[in-house]
């Protein structure tokens, strides 16, 4: 089972994203906060694991009962656009930061999947919320992976729904990653408003 804590005691907030590597589609960015002694009693924690790392059947099962469980929970998606306008790591902070501006419970600490990070102080206050970034985090703190489940089922669902506008580039199976399929379809037909124009398109 994965940690569920870095600092007992403290109220932490995990935060990933979803979709930094796709040609198209937006980056989705979740922060969730869970009770410790809480998802030890609930069976289908004991599974949780990084997003990648789970079935997609795994990941939709997830994904009510986390919502459901958590103590409070926000995802947001950053639009293309914006990414082309300021670039995807940037995006996916910010994205991350917007996230933890809709928590309903302000977090002590923070969690980060990675090794990026920019000081974080909540509209209002004057005081930067201490984080900590973790290289592998998805697969070593249950917030940080509750996280990665939000982003990723989030982002799944939304690319589906592009899918249903824009069937000929495959986006219901790749995602709006960069597959041989993906990149043959660019150049059969063309770039849509949801493609990363500062991407490697193969143009």
């Amino acid at each position: 089972m994965l940690r569920t804590q870095m600092i007992g005691g403290l109220i932490e907030a995990g935060c990933d994203e979803a979709g930094r590597g796709p040609l198209a589609g937006s980056v989705f960015c979740a922060a969730v906060i869970l009770d410790p002694e809480r998802v030890q009693q609930i069976p289908e924690f004991a599974w949780l694991n990084d997003s990648k790392q789970l079935t997609e059947h795994q990941r939709e099962a997830l994904r009510p009962v986390i919502e459901r469980e958590a103590v409070s929970w926000a995802v947001v998606e950053v639009s293309a656009q914006e990414i082309d306008e300021r670039n995807i790591l940037q995006c996916s902070i910010l994205g991350m930061q917007r996230a933890l501006d809709q928590l309903s419970v302000r977090p002590q600490h923070i969690l980060v999947d990675g090794n990026k990070w920019k000081p974080y102080v909540p509209e209002g206050e004057l005081l930067e919320i201490p984080a900590t970034t973790v290289v592998h985090g998805d697969a070593t703190y249950m917030s940080i992976a509750a996280a990665s489940v939000l982003a990723k089922t989030h982002r799944d669902a939304y690319m589906l729904r592009l899918h249903q506008a824009y069937p000929q580039y495959g986006w219901d199976t790749n995602k709006g990653y960069p597959t041989a399929a993906h990149y043959e379809a660019i150049k059969r037909f063309g770039v849509t408003p949801y493609h990363r124009k500062t991407f490697n398109l193969k143009l």
